[in-house]
């Protein structure tokens, strides 16, 4: 049996768990409560995600990545305007509008570009990370680090959403109930342009699509098509698309990935797997899988411990 095989039924397991928690997480509040303070916080069994979630703003240190993607954390974050001329944030009660400054370079110059380029009215962003990066309570086992973002690939529209728009209103949906390609009447030429322009970006590293957005993206690109090879089919993404950067210079404890494989990634072959009925329809297992302890603040990078424990940085929280 492959390797690829023997962590399939795995894999399935951690999506399914994944989806779970990200469709129940979808819609944000209108009124979102504090947690509560833990009974005991220093308790070395207690998940990590319950310590980084209730840090509600950065830590006051100079700014480092520290750890890897899914497990580490963030000093020195950088907060991404809620408005902009062409971005609006989404889903601002989870306060996971924070990242690495290079990311939210990043993410201004994009949306920039689909404005240039797609003649789209901006981008609607999804979740970076959180004040101080670590895990989350739900929805992501990545975006830990501050160099992982979420760019909706449904424009935004002409106009200033609502409060209760940003919290409850749903993204488009870019792939047909069969889930072997992209639906027509949505993904259009311009949803090309602008996950073109976030590939083409030096600093990216990895752009998460669905498989049947990456089927189309191989079969629409002109030109150039090198930046294909950045552009990575993964389960899920059906509504947005994940960026990932490079670890950034003065990280030096930023753990990166193995570099991709040569080659656009168009070949039948690299998209075989994922056009299969056993990936397209997962049985579940016999058994549900018991569910793994936590994360713990033990089981981090050092560092992390030190930017949790760290004052809050001089920053006021954008009114709610």
């Amino acid at each position: 049996m492959t390797p690829r095989l023997r962590l399939f039924p795995l894999l399935i397991s951690a999506l399914v768990t994944c989806t779970i928690s990200a469709r129940a997480q979808d819609r944000g509040s209108l009124n979102p409560q504090p947690l509560p303070p833990l009974a005991n916080p220093d308790d070395p069994k207690i998940g990590a995600k319950q310590l980084f979630a209730r840090k509600v703003l950065p830590a006051a240190l100079p700014t480092r990545s520290i750890g890897g993607y899914t497990k580490g954390c963030l000093a020195g974050a950088a907060q991404m305007p809620l408005n902009g001329d062409t971005w609006q944030v989404m889903r601002l009660s989870r306060n996971r509008y924070w990242g690495h400054p290079n990311m939210i370079a990043l993410l201004k110059r994009l949306a920039a570009n689909a404005h240039k380029d797609a003649g789209w009215p901006g981008i609607l962003v999804g979740d970076i990370g959180q004040p101080r990066g670590g895990p989350a309570l739900s929805g992501h086992a990545s975006h830990q680090i501050g160099l992982d973002a979420d760019i909706w690939l449904t424009p935004m529209p002409d106009r200033k959403l609502s409060r209760e728009d940003r919290e409850e209103m749903s993204a488009v949906m870019m792939v047909r109930d069969d889930r072997l390609d992209i639906d027509p009447r949505v993904f259009t030429p311009g949803h090309v342009l602008v996950i073109r322009d976030a590939a083409r970006e030096p600093a990216v590293q990895r752009i998460f699509v669905n498989p049947a957005i990456k089927k189309a993206l191989c079969r629409e690109a002109k030109g150039d098509r090198g930046w294909l090879s950045k552009i990575r089919p993964w389960w899920g993404h059906d509504y947005h698309f994940h960026i990932r950067m490079r670890c950034p210079p003065g990280s030096p404890a930023c753990e990166g990935q193995k570099p991709q494989a040569e080659g656009e990634g168009c070949k039948p072959s690299d998209l075989a797997f994922w056009f299969k009925d056993s990936v397209l329809h997962p049985k579940p297992p016999p058994k549900p899988p018991k569910p793994r302890p936590p994360m713990t603040l033990a089981q981090m990078p050092a560092d992390c411990r030190t930017v949790l424990n760290a004052p809050d940085a001089k920053q006021q929280l954008p009114g709610q």
